[in-house]
């Protein structure tokens, strides 16, 4: 519903997409329409409410119109995007839907358990024009999380990227914690951090550098050998934090030292 309802002078009211096909005379009587607010019927949509549009999908929430309007931009029961970047996918649809998609349409590996051992080859490292990155998907405490590898450009440099993403809301996001581990002759790097929602797209992510980045020649010390050809095992781990105890929300609790 538009706030501003086109209408003529006698009083007909239309909606500003019909306004365009009647070529801006009202239908009714042919006189000129004008863009002038029909405070009336603005006064009956504020008092009418409406079922969230994600309803079938198990919103339950009622709002007036234009409420309603706000609370679908950030609405839980929106669909998801699919997480799978190679080919910029555009199917949409729940966590169950998109875990099924990435496994018979883009034959993601699927794993259970919060532990991983990632193992990446690329036989020249010279060459990242093409970037090249795996997903792998792991259901972890009843949930699922994608763990994203890519080789690309950053400031002109090759660099190569681990990160990992949760497939449902940021605030159960944070729920969770994971570690990145990569190393080899003697050295290591480690990453913690918390998985970043899919609601944030995969390019968000990857450009706000949030996850275990190592450059090209690091990467080619952990390698070993002469330098022709790499070789990185990337494990890390998902764990769940504790809640928050009852007190920290309203700070720290002191003892009554009155009887």
């Amino acid at each position: 519903m538009d706030e501003v309802q086109p209408h003529c002078h006698n009083g007909h009211t239309l909606c500003s997409t019909c306004k365009t096909r009647v070529e801006n005379r009202c239908p009714t009587c042919r006189q000129e329409l004008g863009d002038i607010r029909c405070l009336a019927l603005e006064k009956v949509a504020e008092s009418l409410e409406f079922p969230c549009k994600y309803f079938p999908l198990g919103c339950p929430e009622i709002f007036p119109y234009y409420s309603k309007l706000k609370h679908e931009l950030i609405c839980n029961f929106r669909p998801y995007t699919c997480p799978y970047v190679g080919s910029e996918c555009s199917v949409v649809g729940d966590i169950p839907f998109l875990v099924t998609h990435l496994r018979d349409d883009h034959k993601v590996d699927m794993h259970s358990g919060c532990t991983f051992n990632h193992r990446y080859v690329k036989s020249n490292p010279r060459e990242v024009e093409n970037a090249t990155w795996m997903l792998t998907v792991f259901n972890c405490f009843g949930q699922y999380f994608c763990l994203h590898f890519e080789a690309f450009q950053l400031s002109m440099a090759p660099v190569y990227m681990a990160f990992v993403r949760f497939m449902g809301d940021e605030e159960d996001a944070r729920n969770y914690s994971y570690s990145l581990e990569v190393g080899g002759n003697g050295r290591k790097l480690i990453w913690e951090g918390t998985p970043r929602s899919i609601r944030d797209g995969y390019r968000k992510v990857r450009d706000s550098h949030d996850g275990l980045i190592i450059q090209r020649n690091m990467a080619l010390f952990f390698s070993g050998g002469e330098r022709k050809e790499l070789k990185l095992r990337v494990t890390g781990r998902i764990w769940k934090e504790p809640p928050n105890p009852p007190d920290a929300a309203g700070g720290p609790c002191v003892p009554n030292l009155y009887t």
